[in-house]
């Protein structure tokens, strides 16, 4: 453990910090999260308040997004939205992770029969085009913003599962397994206590492309009228809103999609830095 700690402070910290977009991204996803929470003090306005006489203002010093088709400030509901989508991003991502893992884990570990049934329940999952699979599934559902994060989690854990079964089949055959088997360590010691941590460095670059991916299938959702539904504010349908009054309120797709994308990117960037920075083969 001294040494895992060691090496993440001297080599990963090194090599990560010199990564320029990743810090950049890094740096965009923590300004995310303090925005997020401390939204109620960073705008008085009401993200839910209807206002008759100040509708369809252009980005101004008192609204600086401008106000839609209700009156509501633009900015407020892009800076309230952020909150639905990083919880969407998160705990989808977190279930489909905890699935992967431990099916991942299984596969790899035993092999043999359970592995082929696991890896070819995978190939059936991966036929399925992931977003049309989570349409035809709330088609039979009411739209809720919970039921979103389960489908999308449920239908996203077949890459993780990927990943750390051929993590685990590179790291069975290793002396210290052979050694923690020799000593009569449990399966469940093995697998939890020396293959899980040394298997997690490409879980955790997935987990942070993902979040990326969630946020884009929540967005597209609700712009499709099928995800958050208003007045919750969410980015997919501020931008549903705003298609309707392109021509003369080019705030109200400008904004959201500028937050869809400068997010989605930080994201992706953070994920591609942490990769690098645990890539053994590279030597900065």
């Amino acid at each position: 453990m001294a040494f895992r700690e060691s090496w993440f402070h001297t080599v990963f910290w090194k090599r990560f910090r010199h990564n320029r977009f990743a810090m950049a991204g890094g740096c965009v996803v923590l300004l995310l999260f303090v925005v997020s929470l401390l939204a109620p003090y960073i705008t008085p306005w009401d993200p839910h308040a209807i206002d008759a006489y100040h509708v369809l203002l252009p980005p101004s010093a008192n609204h600086w997004f401008g106000t839609d088709e209700l009156g509501r400030d633009v900015f407020t509901r892009v800076v309230y939205g952020a909150r639905i989508s990083l919880k969407v991003g998160f705990v989808s991502v977190g279930i489909a992770v905890a699935i992967g893992v431990v099916l991942g884990l299984v596969s790899g570990f035993y092999g043999g029969i359970i592995d082929t049934v696991i890896m070819r329940f995978v190939d059936i999952m991966l036929c399925f085009p992931t977003f049309f699979l989570i349409l035809a599934v709330i088609a039979f559902l009411e739209p809720s913003i919970w039921y979103i994060m389960a489908i999308i989690g449920l239908t996203g854990w077949m890459g993780v599962a990927r990943l750390v079964r051929a993590e685990v089949l590179s790291l069975r055959e290793r002396d210290f397994i052979l050694a923690a088997r020799a000593l009569g360590a449990s399966d469940a010691r093995i697998i939890f206590r020396h293959i899980l941590p040394n298997a997690l460095s490409p879980v955790l670059v997935s987990a942070t492309l993902g979040v990326a991916g969630a946020i884009l299938t929540e967005s597209a959702l609700s712009f499709l009228g099928i995800g958050v539904q208003p007045p919750t504010p969410s980015w997919g349908n501020i931008l549903t809103s705003g298609k309707d009054y392109i021509e003369f309120g080019w705030w109200l797709s400008l904004f959201p999609g500028l937050a869809i994308l400068v997010t989605v990117l930080a994201y992706n960037l953070l994920g591609e830095g942490i990769r690098d920075a645990l890539d053994p083969r590279l030597n900065r």
